[in-house]
C-alpha cells in the first residue's frame, strides 16, 4: 500500500511541475501515430506539437527507442505478465507462477554466481531490465490485464523532465491472482524509481535507480489424484474440486537494489579542436535478496524433516559491486574502455546443520576483484564490438568474453555474428543450502568446479522476409538439480511419492544447436501470417539439457482501419506447438526446475483467438486462451503433475498519456 501512496503523491507532483517543463528540440511531427498538443510556454508557440522522437526510452546499454503506441502482432506477443515475448517459455496454470523452459540458453546470465531459485526470477527485474527516460512533457503508461481468478495485473509508469537535464520516473507493477486450483495464489510487486541527469555542457552524466520487488506463491505440490484431471469427469471441470498434495506451503522472494552509474568527461571529442574524448566512470550496485520456503506441517512428499510443524527455510544474499572505468574514444580506433571491479558477497543462513555426522556451514562470504575492457568501432558497413572480463582475486568468478559484428549488406538485409565464452562457479544454492527437510541440506564448495559455456551465433535479418538465426553451444561442467522421485504403490494417486533433489555437476561436455526462423508475411493487403519456428538438437550422453526438438508459433490475422480510421482492428488465431520431451519438474522447496527422465510431455496444440483494437493512444486486448482445450483429451501439462491452463477469456488495455 505504501507504494501506491507514493505513486499518488508523485502524480500530484507531476501536475505541479508540468507547466515548468521546457524542451528545446525539433518541433516537426514525423510520426502521425501520436499527435501531442503543447500548452503555451516561453520557447514554443501555442498549438505546436512535439514529435514522438522526443519521447525517449534509454536502456541500460544506452540504446534509445521511443514510446510506441502502434498495434502490431509483436505487441500481441508481448502483452502478457512478463511484458516480453515468451515464445521459449511455458507458463504454469496461474499467472505469477513459474515458467517451464522450451528453449536452451545460449549465454550465461551473470559473471558471478546468482543466488539461485531461478524459477522465482522470471518476473524479477535485473539491472539490465531497468529503462531510463527523457521526455518533453510528463508521460504516463498504464498496463492492465485480467488474471485467472480474483485479481488483476496493473503496471503504471509516469516519467517527467523537470528540466532538459533532469528526468525522474516512478513505476509499480502489481499482480494478484487466486488461480483455478486449490492453494495456488500468486501475489507480486515490482517497484522502480529511476533518475538520469546531465549537465548543460554534457561533461557529467548520472543515472540511477532503486527497486523493491517481492514475489509470493502459494504452493500445493501439484495434483494429488491426477486421474481427476485426465478423466475429463464433469465433476472436476471446476478445478478447485481437484485434490492437491498439500495446502499449507508457500515460497517468497524479496529483493532490494540501489544502483548508481555516473561518468565525467575530462575531454569531450570536438571536431574543430580535438579528435578524441576521455572520461572516467564509476558504477555502484548494492543488492539484497531473501528467499523463504514456509510450511505449516511437514509433508512426507519431501522426505523426513527435523521438525513436524512450522517449517521455515530462509536464505539471504547481499552483494556489493563497485566498478571504476576509464573510457577513451577516437575516430580512428573507436571507443575503448578499461575497467576494474570489486565484488563483495555474503550468502548465509541463520543456523548450522549437522547431517550424518557432517557439519554444514551457514555462510559463504568473501571478496572478488576482476579487470576487463570493452571495444566498439564502426568501419564502413561493419559495426564491431566486444568485451572481456577476467577474475584475478577470488574463487567464484572466471572469464567472460563477447564479440559481435554487424554488416549492412543492403537497405533490407543485414548480418549479425557473435561469440560468447564464459566460466564461473554454479549458483550459490548449488554450493550451499539448508532446509528443515533433511534431504535438502548440502555443501559442495569443495567438490563443484567452474562451469563453462561457449556459443557461436549468426543471424540473417531481412525487413521483408524476417530473420534466421543459428546458434551452436558447448557446455562443460554443467550444474543442475536432479529429481529422484520415489513413487508410491497407487496408480491413480501420487500422494505416496517422495521428491528428493540432488545438486549434480555433469563431468563432460554437452553440445546443442538452435535454429530459429521468424517472419511476418502479408498478403491480400489486410491479411498477415506471422511465424516463429525453432529447431533444437542436443548431443549428450545423459538426459540433462532437455528441450523440445520443435517449437512453432503461427498466427493468422486480419487487420484494418474502421470508422474513417478512428479505430484500428486486429483479429486473429495463434497456434503454438512443441514436440514431446522430458519436461523439467518443479521443486517448491528450492524454487527451481529439476531434471527428470521418467515422463515425456508435449505434442499438444495451444490455440488462442484474439481481438485487438487501437483507439487513438489506447490499445485494447481481448483473448480466448487455449480455446481448443475442451475438444481434446486432458493431457496438457506444463510440468509433471502440474496441468497447463484451461480455456479462459481475458481482457486488458495499454494506455499512454502525453500531458
Amino acid at each position: 500500500m505504501r507504494y501506491f501512496n507514493f505513486l499518488f503523491f508523485f502524480l500530484v507532483l507531476c501536475l505541479g511541475v508540468a507547466n515548468a517543463q521546457v524542451e528545446q528540440e525539433s518541433n516537426v511531427v514525423k510520426d502521425t501515430t501520436i499527435v501531442l498538443t503543447k500548452k503555451e510556454n516561453p520557447t514554443k508557440k501555442k498549438g505546436d506539437d512535439f514529435p514522438i522522437e522526443d519521447y525517449k526510452i534509454i536502456s541500460y546499454a544506452r540504446d534509445t527507442t521511443t514510446f510506441d503506441t502502434t498495434l502490431t502482432i509483436y505487441k500481441e506477443y508481448k502483452y502478457n505478465y512478463l511484458r516480453k515475448d515468451d515464445f521459449e517459455l511455458l507458463p504454469f496454470a496461474n499467472v505469477g507462477q513459474t515458467y517451464n523452459i522450451l528453449g536452451a540458453a545460449t549465454k550465461e546470465k551473470s559473471f558471478y554466481p546468482r543466488m539461485g531459485e531461478e524459477a522465482k526470477h522470471n518476473n524479477y527485474m535485473e539491472v539490465s531490465d531497468i529503462d531510463y527516460y527523457r521526455v518533453p512533457t510528463p508521460t504516463t503508461e498504464l498496463f492492465y490485464k485480467t488474471v485467472m481468478e480474483q485479481g488483476q495485473i496493473l503496471d503504471a509508469l509516469i516519467t517527467l523532465n523537470t528540466s532538459p537535464q533532469l528526468n525522474m520516473s516512478i513505476a509499480y507493477k502489481g499482480m494478484r491472482s487466486l488461480g483455478k486450483y486449490q492453494h495456488i495464489l500468486s501475489s507480486t510487486g515490482n517497484f522502480r524509481f529511476t533518475t538520469n541527469y546531465q549537465t548543460k555542457s554534457g561533461r557529467y552524466l548520472l543515472r540511477g535507480h532503486y527497486t523493491s520487488q517481492d514475489i509470493l506463491n502459494e504452493e500445493n505440490g501439484g495434483l494429488g489424484v491426477p486421474e481427476q484431471f485426465t478423466s475429463g469427469d464433469d465433476e472436476f471441470t471446476d478445478r478447485s474440486r481437484i485434490d492437491v498434495r498439500f495446502e499449507d506451503a508457500e515460497n517468497f522472494l524479496l529483493g532490494k537494489r540501489y544502483f548508481l552509474d555516473h561518468e565525467f568527461f575530462l575531454f569531450k571529442e570536438k571536431d574543430s579542436l580535438r579528435n578524441y574524448g576521455l572520461s572516467v566512470g564509476h558504477q555502484l550496485n548494492y543488492e539484497t535478496k531473501t528467499y523463504e520456503f514456509r510450511q505449516t506441517t511437514a509433508n512426507s512428499y519431501f522426505g523426513e524433516s527435523y521438525q513436524a510443524s512450522n517449517l521455515e527455510d530462509r536464505a539471504k544474499l547481499k552483494t556489493f559491486n563497485n566498478q571504476l572505468n576509464l573510457n577513451y574514444n577516437n575516430k580512428i580506433i573507436g571507443q575503448a574502455t578499461f575497467l576494474v571491479n570489486y565484488y563483495k558477497y555474503n550468502y548465509y543462513f541463520n543456523s548450522l546443520v549437522v547431517n550424518d555426522s557432517a557439519t554444514i556451514t551457514n555462510q559463504l562470504r568473501d571478496n572478488e576483484i576482476s579487470i576487463g575492457g570493452k571495444f566498439k568501432k564502426q568501419i564502413g558497413g561493419f559495426s564491431l564490438g566486444g568485451d572481456f572480463t577476467q577474475n584475478i582475486v577470488g574463487d567464484l568468478g572466471g572469464t567472460t568474453f563477447n564479440a559481435e559484428m554487424n554488416y549492412q549488406i543492403t537497405d533490407d538485409i543485414d548480418v549479425d555474428a557473435s561469440l560468447h565464452a564464459s566460466s564461473r562457479m554454479p549458483n550459490f544454492n548449488f554450493l550451499l543450502y539448508q532446509s528443515d527437510y533433511k534431504d535438502y541440506n548440502w555443501q559442495n564448495t569443495d567438490t563443484f568446479e567452474k562451469q563453462k559455456l561457449s556459443t557461436i551465433q549468426g543471424t540473417l535479418n531481412s525487413k521483408k522476409w524476417g530473420s534466421l538465426s543459428v546458434a551452436y553451444t558447448v557446455r562443460d561442467k554443467y550444474a543442475y538439480f536432479e529429481e529422484n522421485l520415489d513413487t508410491g504403490d497407487s496408480i491413480s494417486s501420487v500422494l505416496d511419492d517422495v521428491q528428493r533433489v540432488t545438486p549434480t555437476q555433469f563431468d563432460g561436455s554437452i553440445n546443442s544447436i538452435k535454429v530459429k526462423l521468424s517472419n511476418d508475411l502479408h498478403f491480400l493487403r489486410k491479411w498477415g501470417l506471422a511465424n516463429t519456428i525453432m529447431y533444437q538438437n542436443v548431443s549428450q550422453s545423459e538426459d540433462i539439457i532437455n528441450v523440445p526438438q520443435i517449437v512453432t508459433r503461427n498466427t493468422l490475422y486480419y487487420s484494418n482501419h474502421l470508422f474513417k480510421k478512428a479505430l484500428y482492428l486486429q483479429v486473429g488465431v495463434t497456434a503454438k506447438y512443441f514436440s514431446e520431451y522430458y519436461m523439467n519438474s518443479y521443486s517448491p522447496v528450492l524454487g527451481e526446475l529439476l531434471i527428470q527422465n521418467r515422463e515425456k510431455i508435449g505434442g499438444y496444440p495451444m490455440m488462442d483467438f484474439f481481438i485487438n483494437a487501437k483507439v487513438r493512444r489506447t490499445r485494447i486486448y481481448l483473448k480466448a486462451e487455449h480455446f481448443n482445450s475442451p475438444f481434446g483429451d486432458n493431457n496438457y501439462y506444463t510440468a509433471p503433475n502440474y496441468p497447463y491452463r484451461d480455456f479462459i477469456v481475458r481482457f486488458g488495455v495499454v494506455w499512454n498519456f502525453f500531458t
